[in-house]
């Protein structure tokens, strides 16, 4: 199993910057993909970006050139630097870690959800 837990999400003004970060643990040999995703009232939920163990990352339209993302493979840690914040950017965030290999097999997991509001 893959716990996951995040942290740092809060309320922002616009053009504020906050970083969220989502640790993973269990008995995990390795992650190939973490990632961050995002849920706004009403709306499906949609990928922010992701990032590979070996560093390759992926950024939906609206976070390239705002948000950075970046994993720590030994403290099994990503992290997601907003920048430039705007309202339309409130929502709650996810954290996710596909093909995450442990002695019970491979697990996609979830985390609990980060609430992240921008507003003045």
């Amino acid at each position: 199993q893959v716990q996951l837990v995040e942290s740092g999400g809060g309320l922002v003004q616009p053009g504020g910057s906050l970083r969220l970060s989502c640790a993973a643990s269990g008995s995990i040999f390795s992650i190939h993909t973490m990632g961050w995703y995002r849920q706004a009232p009403g709306k499906q939920r949609e990928l922010v970006a992701t990032i590979t163990s070996s560093g390759a990352a992926n950024y939906a339209d609206d976070a390239k050139g705002r948000f950075t993302i970046s994993r720590d493979n030994a403290k099994r840690t990503v992290y997601l630097q907003m920048n430039s914040l705007k309202p339309d950017d409130t929502a709650v965030y996810y954290c996710n870690v596909d093909r995450a290999l442990t002695a019970g097999g491979f697990f996609n997991s979830w985390g609990q959800g980060t609430q992240v509001t921008v507003s003045s």
